[in-house]
């Protein structure tokens, strides 16, 4: 009888946790590979590539800088720039050497895989493999379209229960549609500095976002099932 108690009282806890955590995120849905926040204002996020700044020639080097800067002047809104490191664990690259190495019917290539198993076992030994990933937010509010004076009779910013209310669907169309145009625009713009920006759709920003919120299980390679239902 205790241990029921006990069990149904953790479950509680548990409930009231995730209901605590979901009421500080701004996130209110994810649709069609866009953000709905709460404040009635939409995101779309772009995946964006890297380059070896380093490793260019000098001229090179004042070409991007003069690329990203001109690019950077050229918006009209706002956007932000989000840097995301991930520590990566190699076991299962380190298990996929191991199986190859078994599956070796030839005694030179069998030794040579042993050995790189173990170079990369002892190069990592004590340090931390991080990875990088690069983003960028883009964004677009209803008020842009109603203007400021529309807006505030629609939208009271002040009033929670408003701010809660979901997006029509004929706003939601009409936002997505500019907040698209935006997305190319800034695609383009990043690839005359010689990087590729991809837009992510709906399973990969439940994935970035429940990786963030759980750093462990996402470090080992474990993510949850997606349901279809959420795939909107």
């Amino acid at each position: 009888m205790r241990i029921s108690i006990l069990v149904k009282i953790r479950k509680l806890v548990i409930t009231m946790a995730e209901s605590a955590t979901q009421a500080f995120l701004e996130i209110q849905d994810i649709r069609e590979g866009i953000l709905l926040l709460k404040n009635t204002s939409i995101r779309g996020v772009l995946m964006v590539s890297s380059i070896n700044f380093a490793l260019k020639s000098e001229e090179e080097q004042t070409a991007v800088v003069y690329a990203f800067q001109n690019f950077l002047n050229s918006l009209d809104f706002f956007c932000q720039i989000v840097i995301q490191s991930r520590k990566i664990n190699i076991t299962p690259y380190l298990d996929g050497l191991k199986d190859l190495e078994e599956r070796q019917t030839n005694a030179l290539l069998r030794e040579q895989t042993s050995s790189y198993r173990e170079f990369i076992k002892n190069m990592v030994v004590g340090d931390t493999i991080m990875t990088k990933n690069f983003y960028m937010v883009i964004p677009y509010n209803l008020m842009e379209i109603f203007g400021l004076k529309g807006a505030s009779k629609k939208f009271n910013p002040f009033k929670q229960t408003q701010q809660n209310q979901p997006m029509k669907d004929d706003e939601f169309q009409r936002c997505k549609t500019q907040l698209w145009q935006r997305l190319e625009y800034v695609s383009m713009g990043l690839r005359r500095c010689g990087l590729e920006a991809v837009p992510l759709t709906t399973p990969e920003l439940i994935e970035l976002f429940w990786s963030i919120h759980h750093p462990d299980q996402a470090e080992i390679g474990y993510y949850p099932e997606i349901l279809p239902e959420l795939l909107k």
